[in-house]
Parts: structure tokens; C-alpha cells; sequence
């Protein structure tokens, strides 16, 4: 039950990563493309309502117009006070009027006003004028008085029409309404539109590569969760072409490291066991000093060489194997003092002459174990390259100098030794890659540059050629933190 519920949970947990429909593109691409038309349209709109202003009053001002042509050339006087009532109720209008030479006539009135609140030309606006006499009307109209006047046609008169704007704020109104409904249908249907063409063309392939991602994720190690990639030339076919190198990538170096884990943990076990074996070994060939054969006494010190280097063999190889060192504990240090310790453990019976050259006042800011490990790891790669030679002329020296350029110290590991080989040079720091001599590990050498690197500095080849080969370790001082120096001297105080 306990294994049931915590994979439910673990799938849960994974399908929880998915996206929702309310939170997905499409649901953007929607909603963004509903907004954007709707926009389009009140842009639109502005022009449109003004425009249909303008054509009701023309089309009210025309119809007065005829009516006014019918009076001039007949007798005004004639048409009685129910028929004008009739005529000016037909309108909407209060009054009409016409202008000939400059002179005003009044030919229909009702109830005339006793004030216009606005003056409306139907011949001289411009489309910002119209505009914002649309918006006006729209938003404030209603309970106003216009005046509207203008020619009509190809007629040199000038006719009025004074009307109150009820009626036409209604007609815009109704138009606004239908034109709104249109809108929201043309937006909804773009939107389908366009949600149909991008769907197929963008969302359906990045959803598949989420959700290959997703499958991916669960399990990566399952070459049926590589996603498959199309034919297609676009950004899309490149990023799932992509993709599925990157997983195949992946997935190869998830099965490398795998095999290394798995052969790492090998490797530290049987070196562990080995170590313990070669330490029993060890004891018991040191009583063969004891012994007086002259045989004895000739290859007693060479085998405890071959011990000693395959106990230093195991100890790197589990040395390396951890996961992570720990952080420098930095002290100020004489360097002298460490390095004649580096020397003390050194053989001493390799006929290699070991030159101590650093300044006896010289201070070191660093870890004293991790620095001492860095440098009897050099100094052991380099007797061991200088033990090899069997030349008996050679000279054979270690030297190790210092030096200290404001927070930072410089130290130098020469020696007289072959050189190192153009394999060594290239994977020089590389564990298991760059070692100088057959049968080593090269875990010296990277177990100094992880040690050097953790203070802030690092070990580098300065030279390397047929009778010298200098390494430098640069280890900066530790840099002042605030903090720290604030609290020390709130102590001091």
C-alpha cells in the first residue's frame, strides 16, 4: 500500500507539471487575438459613428431642404399651423429656415427654442471635427439644441434646421449596439480562424514537444521517450531536431555516467580491500631488513618501494573518489617548515637530491593538510620520474622556491626529471588520462589542481622539456570579508 501511494503521489507530482487549458497558448492566443480585433474595431468604430452623424443630419437637413423649396416657390402664409406642426414633427425639428443673398427666412416654426447649444455645418467639418462631435453626442447628448446648417446639393441656398439631439443620440446609440454585436462576432470568428491555422501550425507540435519533454523527464534512460522529429524546415522543425539530439546526448552521457558510477564504486571497494592487503605486505617485508641474506637485503628495498606506491596507488584512487573535498580551514603558515615535512616523507633512497629554497620568514594563507597534500603529490610525481632514469651521471634534484607578490604566493616545483610526455601535456589535470609514466593514474595531479582550485588559485605547467620540468601553485590570500571585520572590531571595542 505504502509503494502504491507514494508512486500516485510521484505521479501526481509529475502530471502536476503539465500546463492547464486555462493557462495554455491556446487559451492565450484567444483571448489575445478576441482583444486585438476588438481593438482594431474601436479604431474603427470612431470613423464609422461619426460618419453615420453626419449622413442622419444631411439626410434630415435634405428633407427640410425639399420642404423649404416647396414653400419658397409657393406662399408659406398657405400651409397652415397643423400642417407645419405635421412637418416639423416628420423632422423632429423645431424650425426651418433658409438663407438667399444673405438674407434669413424663417419658413416653418414650431416651439422655438429660446437658446442653440450647438452649431452644427454639415459642408466645412473635418474627420477630427466630426469625430468628436460623434463622441459628444454619444456620451453627453440628449437633452441639447442643435442648429444644423448647409448647403443641400448643387443649390445656392443656404438652409437651417433647429432640432433637438434626442433623437439622433437614440439612432447612434442603436447603431453603436449593432455595430458592438457585429464586432464580437467578427472577433470570435477571427479568433477560431486563427486559432485553427496557428493550432496546427505552432501549438500542436510545441505541445508534443512538452510533452515529450515531460515523458522524457520520467524516464531518461528510455530511448521510446526520445522525441521524434518532423520533416518540416521552419523554427519548429529545427527545435525538434534539436531536441531530440540534446536527448539522445543525454541520454548517452546519463549511461556513461552510469557505467562510471557503477565502475567507480567497483574501484573503491576493491582499492579499500587492496589497501588493507598491501598494509599487512608492508609489515611483514619490513622483518625482511632484518634479514642478513645478502639476496634478501638486495631486493628488500625494492620491494618495499613497489608496497609503497601500490598503497599510494590505492589511497589516490579513494582519495579522488570522494564526493567533494572539504572546504580549506586556512591558517597563516611557514612554508619552509611544511615543505621539509614534504621532504621527510619522500625516499630518500632514490639518489635524488632534495633543495629546500624558500625564504625562512615566507607565510603561506592556507589549509596546512590540503597544501601539504598538493605539494607531495608534485614532489612524488617527480621523483618518481627522476627514479626511472638509469643513467648514474644524471643529475637528479628536486627543488622547491617561493615567492610572494602582494596577497598572492607563487610556489615552484622543478626538477631535472625527463620531462613530461605530449599525452601527459594534453590531459594534464585529466584523472586517469594524464599520467607521465606507464602503469600511473594521473590522480596526483588533478587531486592538486581540485585542492588548489578550492583556495581560489590553481597549479599550472610552467615548462616542461628535456631537464626541467617547473610546476606553479598560486594560492591567493583570503580576501577580507566586511562582516567579520566588523565584528572584530565591535569585539575590540
Amino acid at each position: 500500500m505504502s509503494e502504491t501511494s507514494s508512486e500516485d503521489r510521484h505521479s501526481r507530482s509529475v502530471d502536476s507539471r503539465g500546463v492547464p487549458l486555462a493557462r495554455g497558448l491556446t487559451a492565450k492566443l484567444i483571448l489575445l487575438t478576441i482583444v486585438f480585433v476588438l481593438l482594431a474595431e474601436v479604431l474603427i468604430f470612431l470613423p464609422f459613428i461619426a460618419s453615420y452623424r453626419l449622413s442622419w443630419l444631411q439626410e434630415r437637413l435634405g428633407t427640410a431642404a425639399a420642404v423649404s423649396v416647396v414653400l419658397i416657390q409657393g406662399d408659406p402664409q398657405s400651409l397652415s399651423r397643423a400642417a407645419q406642426d405635421d412637418v416639423l414633427a416628420a423632422l423632429g425639428a423645431k424650425a426651418i429656415a433658409v438663407r438667399d443673398g444673405g438674407v434669413s427666412r424663417l419658413l416653418v416654426v414650431a416651439d422655438m427654442p429660446p437658446a442653440v447649444d450647438e452649431h452644427v455645418s454639415v459642408a466645412s467639418m473635418g474627420m477630427g471635427e466630426e469625430m468628436l462631435g460623434a463622441l459628444n453626442t454619444l456620451l453627453f447628448g440628449g437633452h441639447r439644441m442643435l442648429r444644423i446648417y448647409g448647403p443641400v446639393g448643387e443649390s445656392d441656398m443656404e438652409f437651417e434646421l433647429i432640432m433637438p439631439d434626442r433623437e439622433l443620440r437614440a439612432a447612434m446609440l442603436s447603431y453603436s449596439r449593432t455595430v458592438t454585436v457585429v464586432s464580437l462576432l467578427i472577433s470570435l470568428f477571427s479568433a477560431a480562424l486563427v486559432y485553427v491555422a496557428i493550432d496546427r501550425i505552432m501549438i500542436r507540435p510545441i505541445r508534443n514537444m512538452t510533452r515529450s519533454m515531460l515523458a522524457f523527464s520520467r524516464a531518461p534512460d528510455d530511448p521510446n521517450r526520445i522525441i521524434r522529429p518532423s520533416d518540416r524546415a521552419d523554427e519548429i522543425g529545427v527545435a525538434q531536431r534539436e531536441l531530440a539530439q540534446m536527448q539522445e546526448r543525454l541520454q548517452k552521457m546519463l549511461a556513461e555516467q552510469k557505467h562510471l558510477a557503477d565502475l567507480g564504486l567497483a574501484v573503491s571497494k576493491i582499492n579499500h580491500d587492496m589497501r588493507n592487503i598491501l598494509a599487512s605486505a608492508q609489515l611483514m617485508s619490513d622483518r625482511l631488513r632484518l634479514v642478513k641474506d645478502p639476496t634478501v637485503q638486495a631486493f628488500a628495498p625494492k620491494l618495499l618501494r613497489a608496497l609503497d606506491r601500490a598503497v599510494a596507488y590505492t589511497e589516490g584512487v579513494l582519495a579522488y573518489g570522494r564526493t567533494q573535498e572539504p572546504p580549506p580551514t586556512r591558517r597563516r603558515l611557514r612554508l619552509r617548515q611544511l615543505v621539509e615535512e614534504v621532504y621527510g616523507l619522500l625516499d630518500s633512497e632514490s639518489g635524488v637530491e632534495f633543495v629546500n629554497d624558500v625564504d625562512a620568514g615566507l607565510e603561506v594563507d592556507a589549509d596546512a593538510d590540503q597544501l601539504f597534500r598538493i605539494l607531495s603529490n608534485l614532489a612524488r610525481n617527480a621523483v618518481q620520474a627522476m627514479s626511472g632514469e638509469r643513467e648514474s651521471a644524471l643529475v637528479r634534484r628536486l627543488t622547491i622556491s617561493a615567492e610572494r607578490t602582494g596577497s598572492v604566493s607563487r610556489i615552484l616545483v622543478s626538477d631535472t626529471g625527463p620531462g613530461l610526455p605530449p599525452k601527459a601535456r594534453e590531459n594534464l589535470f585529466a584523472a586517469f588520462r594524464g599520467s607521465a609514466r606507464s602503469g600511473g593514474t594521473g590522480l596526483g595531479l588533478a587531486i592538486a589542481q581540485e585542492l588548489a582550485r578550492a583556495h581560489g588559485g590553481a597549479v599550472e605547467l610552467v615548462e616542461s622539456g628535456s631537464g626541467r620540468t617547473t610546476f606553479a601553485v598560486t594560492i591567493p590570500d583570503e580576501p577580507l570579508r566586511l562582516d567579520r571585520a566588523r565584528d572584530g572590531l565591535r569585539r575590540r571595542a
